[in-house]
């Protein structure tokens, strides 16, 4: 069993962070802030994925007015990203955003970060401060050297300086986050920095890659912290479709038991006695439980003779060969049905589950 450690409770718009919340879900938009009617699109598609929280990218006072009317239009809260002008923070929470990531330590000295805080205080805003192996301070990097994994401090410091710098402007509303594109730099850095703080803290790996290998090194850095109880929300960073982040998010959950949604998949890697195109049906079988809310376990085999016992487990899968289809349901035949049939035939009983048809 996982034990969460114990954090403060900061709210992003409706989404509580840290404390006894569920550990929350993220992603970033790519597209120009200030194209609003492509910013909501991508927004909706990854609120549709199960995306709980977006940030965007606020470049200049365009983006951030932007901001207004893209929070007209969506449910889910909204965070500004803002690097080194304190006016594109106030700015971007006047216009509404929900949440800010800065770097305080960048934003110009006290008096412009002051009116960060009181900008944040007014509209309830929290602030996350957010560092980076690329963005530590030159006397941080001359004392304690690049972070390595063996050596996580420079990145520790700069964090817990820069909420220091918020504290002392009377401003706790925090999360923390402290990235690296290295695996184990990144797990040792929040490993030691959870020993230091109670605010919530954002967990992601930057820079990780494109979808197989920013899958796998983010999996393996967030997937050890969560099963120690570290982490309170978090990103999968990938060079990729944003959409495809929330999905490999909601899987590494779901492996560790923490939070479920929607149908977990199974399918077999296939062999020799594979006799349909089982690569082309199970891409659209993912395709389409993606959308599903139902928490089920779906199947899709290869073989009808091992297929079904293998997948005993699953409630609903299929299996096919020599121009034969089947669908079973916790190992038992269910329907029989032609090969080029088979993928329709699943589809519907996957929609009649999801309670789209009878």
């Amino acid at each position: 069993m996982i034990l969460r450690r114990q954090t403060r409770k900061v709210y992003v718009g409706h989404v509580p962070i840290g404390g006894d919340s569920p550990i929350a879900v993220q992603s970033m938009t790519n597209t120009d802030t200030r194209d609003v009617e492509k910013t909501v699109a991508q927004i909706e598609q990854l609120q549709d994925a199960g995306c709980e929280i977006v940030r965007v990218a606020v470049l200049d006072q365009d983006a951030a007015i932007a901001i207004r009317s893209i929070r007209e239009k969506i449910t889910i809260p909204l965070v500004a990203d803002i690097h080194f002008d304190h006016r594109l923070a106030v700015s971007a929470m006047d216009n509404g955003a929900q949440g800010i990531r800065i770097n305080p330590g960048n934003l110009g000295g006290p008096e412009k970060l002051a009116n960060v805080v009181a900008a944040a205080k007014s509209h309830k805003v929290p602030i996350r401060v957010g560092v980076n192996s690329g963005s530590i301070e030159k006397d941080l990097l001359k004392e304690f050297g690049y972070p390595t994994a063996d050596h996580p401090d420079a990145l520790i410091e700069s964090a817990m300086r820069n909420v220091r710098l918020l504290e002392t402007q009377g401003f706790e509303d925090i999360k923390v986050s402290i990235k690296s594109s290295d695996t184990l730099t990144a797990i040792n850095g929040y490993r030691k920095l959870s020993k230091l703080t109670d605010y919530p803290l954002h967990l992601g790996v930057t820079e990780a890659g494109g979808l197989i290998a920013g899958t796998v090194k983010s999996s393996v850095a967030l997937g050890i912290l969560l099963y120690e109880g570290i982490g309170d929300t978090f990103r999968i960073s990938l060079t990729r479709d944003p959409v495809e982040e929330i999905r490999v998010c909601f899987e590494l959950l779901r492996s560790l038991k923490i939070r479920e949604r929607g149908p977990e998949l199974i399918s077999c890697p296939t062999c020799g006695r594979t006799q349909i195109d089982l690569f082309s049906i199970a891409e659209e079988v993912e395709r389409y439980v993606q959308k599903m809310k139902t928490p089920i376990k779906v199947a899709v085999m290869g073989c009808v003779v091992n297929g079904p016992g293998e997948a005993k487990e699953a409630d609903i899968g299929l299996a096919g060969g020599n121009g034969v289809g089947i669908i079973f349901k916790k190992g038992v035949l269910y329907k029989k049905v032609k090969e080029d049939e088979l993928l329709d035939a699943f589809l519907a009983e996957l929609k009649i589950i999801e309670g789209l048809e009878k």
